[in-house]
Formats: C-alpha cells, sequence, structure tokens
C-alpha cells in the first residue's frame, strides 16, 4: 500500500478527527489492511482566512511548503492537507511540493456531480467564501452554489472560531438558522466546508442533506493508498 502524509494542525482537533475517519472508513480486519500515514501537525502555522482577507501578514504558505517536503523526504506517496481554505494556496503547494497533492474541493465537487447534485449551500470560512473555492470548482460540473447572508455567515464565524476551535459545544441553534437559510435559497445539500464544521456531524445526527468534505478527502485518501473503504461509507449523502 501507498503511505499517506499529512499537513495538520491546522486546526489541530479537526487533524485528529481526520485521522479517526481514516480508521473508521477503512474496511479492515485487522491492523495491516490500514493503511501507512506520517501526520506532521504544525498548529503554528498562520490563520490562513486572515491572510488571505488581508487582515494578516503573516504568510501560511512557507511553513506549509515546509511541512509537505519533510514528508516527501520521510517517503510519503500522496499529502492530505485537512484544512479547506488552506486549499486557496494548493496552485503553490502543488508546483514547491514533489508530491502529489489531494485537493479536497475537486474531489468533493467531482463526488456531488457523481451524485446528480445541482445546488449545494456552502458553509464554510470567510476565506473559502471570499475566494469562491467551491464555487469555482462546482461550477466546472454546472452545479449552482449558494452561500449564507451576512449575518449568517457571522453565525459560522461563530461556530468555527468561538466554539469548534476552541472545543465548547457548538451553537446548534445557529447552526440549524445557517441551514434553513441556505434550503430556501434552494440547495439540495449543505456542504459542511471548512474541517472544523466536521466536529459537528461526528456529534451531532444530521440526517442525509449535508455532505462533510473531510468525509470525501478520508474516502479518496483511503482509495488512493490502496486499502478498501467500508461499504456504509460509500455513500456519504445517506448517512
Amino acid at each position: 500500500m501507498k503511505k499517506l502524509g499529512v499537513i495538520g494542525g491546522l486546526g489541530p482537533l479537526a487533524t485528529e478527527y481526520f485521522y479517526s475517519l481514516i480508521n473508521k472508513m477503512t474496511d479492515a480486519n485487522r491492523d495491516q489492511d490500514h493503511i501507512e500515514m506520517i501526520i506532521y501537525s504544525k498548529p503554528s502555522i498562520p490563520d490562513r482566512t486572515g491572510y488571505i482577507l488581508g487582515k494578516s501578514k503573516e504568510n501560511p504558505i512557507i511553513p506549509m511548503i515546509e511541512v509537505g517536503r519533510i514528508l516527501g523526504e520521510l517517503g510519503v506517496d500522496y499529502i492530505a492537507i485537512p484544512c479547506i481554505t488552506g486549499h486557496n494556496f494548493y496552485e503553490v503547494l502543488a508546483s514547491e511540493i514533489r508530491v502529489p497533492i489531494i485537493h479536497m474541493v475537486k474531489e468533493t465537487a467531482a463526488y456531488l456531480n457523481r451524485q446528480g447534485i445541482k445546488c449545494v449551500g456552502i458553509m464554510a470560512t470567510e476565506g473559502t467564501i471570499y475566494s469562491k473555492l467551491f464555487q469555482t470548482e462546482l461550477a466546472q460540473y454546472g452545479i449552482a452554489a449558494v452561500v449564507p447572508t451576512r449575518g449568517k455567515q457571522e453565525y459560522v464565524n461563530t461556530l468555527i472560531y468561538d466554539n469548534l476551535k476552541v472545543n465548547i459545544a457548538p451553537d446548534m441553534d445557529k447552526f440549524a438558522a445557517i441551514s434553513d437559510e441556505l434550503w430556501q435559497m434552494g440547495a439540495e445539500v449543505n456542504i459542511l466546508g471548512c474541517t472544523e464544521l466536521s466536529l459537528i456531524k461526528r456529534d451531532y445526527p444530521l440526517g442525509p442533506n449535508y455532505l462533510d468534505a473531510m468525509e470525501v478527502l478520508a474516502m479518496k485518501s483511503i482509495e488512493l493508498c490502496g486499502a478498501r473503504v467500508k461499504e456504509s461509507y460509500k455513500n456519504l449523502l445517506s448517512m
């Protein structure tokens, strides 16, 4: 099997959950059926959204490249980045790191296309929304995207930065209000487009109309590394 490297710590709880997802989603009857992973958790990497929005001059790209190169030297075959906002720098990272990087956003858009979805809502950081990271990839398949209004985006920010990143229980009333707004805008499925939001699906029963982008990344990572994905995880929209 191939070996997976992980640029982690963006944030630490999301990285921890990604490792858990890989193990949970792998169809394994023994230890040896799991993929090999090397996780380099570097939470000191500067905030990605602040840099994208011009609120911070601290560049997160340089330390991400450093981590990726170290993983390459350690012999990984693929790299996963369980941070969606970090994918804004994908082209630069891919050009500087000599290991294929799995593009979580492209894989999520491709998955939605295979499921026949035509309109999705995006829950994500302001950096991801502002850069149109999901919108651009979804448009390649003719999938429409709707995003929260300013007020509801503030709810998303609160959930990510004031709740989930600091290990505080999320305000599920705010989460429901964001979801309802996106449904009313025509979304068939809401994307959990920030890896901190993935923690909500871990802890709360959300139903079938949500797609966790980190589950898509975990699925693709398992497949590329030569292991099997459990049948129960092959339809991520049914969970």
